[in-house]
């Protein structure tokens, strides 16, 4: 075969690119193509930020080509009539793929390998939906089990599986390429350079270093105790391959207790990440459902004063109005705190989750529909293997517990630098002379600074919350089954 394509979705890489390598294996020439399809587009699920740091890594991706004497081709519109225009203009003969898992992307992937060759490659997971499944064919929907039971029973990856990167790639001359679109280029507060490169040296840096404390710094949010790789796993500018890969040398290495839990805790989270593809992939109806279809009828508040308070960082509650800001500001928020807001907004302001999984994908650099779902529902006790609908996160002690001495807190909520550490997590009960200390007016518009009173008070709202909860319970038929 002469030619081929390689149609980029979530592969901004050459190194360990099963897609790639396929192609390569197939054809003299390649065509690295990117499409840019209306669908995502009009979607209003992509914030700013990730439309930006999508675009400038597809832009550091070209330059990785052309250093190789390739160039990757851009083309809009609808995929599978792109895809049938480029394999007319190139006699290209075959489209190799990775492989997604939602559900538009495999109604669209069926619909364009009935009239053209595409194939697929694994490449997004280490274990594909339809390879972890139970004794009796099912899917699991139990993390535990589905992880020990099955995923770390199928072969892992090893280094000698890693696919390095082409050294020299050859593309047709005469393709045209459309321009990638004219974004703002990525704020200065987002703390993440786009590109395959960045995403290689921030894994070696922490397998090399951070991976060992992990397990016991992973929950401290003032503290980058995270691999903070999430958006190059989003956009596969690391591969799920090389992350496994990389916990499991770091587990085999280890010369500590500590140092083997912090890999085995990472490894953890990467098949969490899988857990959750193969969750939306069994059971798509969660993007617009609960999981568990009892919760689908909680009366929720759903006031929209309160879920503006939220998003802007204003609730009075140091913790979670840090968080919110941090996000709004970098596309980003530590895991811990996630949680938290997540908590806050469906069970302390009883507003429907679904809103704050919107808001995160507006937001997030690494929004991921099965991973941003898998934890709104977790947190909302509405999914599979979630938290309890009972388990309610209380703001001020977990902001006790993982930013103890305040400084994540001060840092993003800047009306707070002052406020001693007695009153730093809960700011409503400083008297007035510490307020005017501190130059922070608690509910005050007066001026010098001033920071809200809580929105709402964390004890009546866990009250509430049971109430409604249990009210969704006890009106569902199936409790009665």
């Amino acid at each position: 075969m002469d030619t081929a394509v390689w149609w980029i979705r979530r592969d901004l890489r050459l190194t360990d690119n099963q897609a790639l390598a396929a192609a390569q294996r197939s054809a003299r020439q390649i065509i690295p193509l990117f499409i840019i399809d209306p669908f995502f587009e009009k979607s209003s699920y992509v914030g700013d930020k990730r439309r930006a740091f999508l675009w400038a890594g597809l832009r550091q991706l070209d330059a990785d080509l052309r250093e190789r004497g390739s160039r990757l081709i851009v083309r809009h519109g609808k995929p599978g009539d792109v895809l049938a225009t480029v394999l007319q203009e190139s006699g290209a003969e075959a489209i190799f793929a990775e492989e997604d898992f939602t559900q538009y992307a495999r109604r669209r992937d069926r619909q364009i390998a009935e009239s053209l060759p595409l194939t697929l490659t694994a490449g997004v997971v280490v274990h594909p939906p339809g390879t972890v499944l139970k004794q009796d064919g099912d899917p699991y929907t139990v993390f535990t089990p589905f992880k020990k039971n099955a995923w770390l029973q199928r072969p892992l990856p090893r280094t000698a599986d890693m696919i390095p990167a082409p050294k020299k790639l050859e593309t047709p001359d005469d393709l045209k390429s459309d321009a990638l679109p004219e974004t703002p280029t990525l704020p200065e507060d987002v703390p993440f350079v786009p590109g395959e490169a960045e995403g290689q040296r921030r894994l070696a840096a922490f397998a090399q270093d951070g991976i060992v404390r992990y397990a016991e710094e992973r929950d401290m949010v003032a503290v980058d105790g995270t691999s903070q790789l999430s958006p190059y796993l989003r956009f596969g500018m690391v591969s799920a391959r090389q992350a496994v890969v990389t916990a499991v040398n770091a587990m085999q290495q280890a010369n500590s207790k500590e140092a083997r839990k912090g890999a085995e805790t990472w490894l953890s989270e990467l098949i969490w990440r899988e857990f959750y593809v193969h969750i939306l992939y069994h059971f798509p109806h969660v993007l617009k459902s609960s999981f568990r279809q009892e919760y689908n009828e909680i009366p929720w508040r759903n006031r929209e004063d309160e879920f503006a308070a939220w998003g802007n960082g204003r609730t009075g509650y140091p913790i979670v109005d840090a968080a919110m800001r941090q996000l709004n500001t970098t596309g980003w928020m530590h895991n811990r705190a996630r949680m938290i807001v997540a908590s806050f907004l469906v069970k302390d302001l009883l507003i429907n989750w679904q809103w704050g999984e919107k808001y995160f994908m507006q937001q997030l650099v690494d929004g991921d529909p099965a991973a941003n779902n898998g934890g709104w529902q977790w947190t909302a006790g509405t999914g599979t293997d979630a938290a309890p609908y009972f388990r309610i996160f209380n703001p001020t002690s977990q902001s006790k517990k993982f930013d103890s001495d305040g400084r994540y807190i001060r840092h993003w909520v800047p009306e707070l630098a002052d406020v001693p550490n007695d009153y730093i997590h809960e700011p409503w009960e400083m008297p007035p002379l510490v307020q005017k200390s501190a130059n922070c007016q608690i509910g005050s518009d007066h001026s010098g600074r001033h920071y809200p009173a809580p929105i709402v008070d964390h004890s009546e709202a866990r009250d509430w919350t049971l109430t409604a909860y249990k009210k969704a319970r006890e009106a569902d038929p199936r409790q009665d089954a």
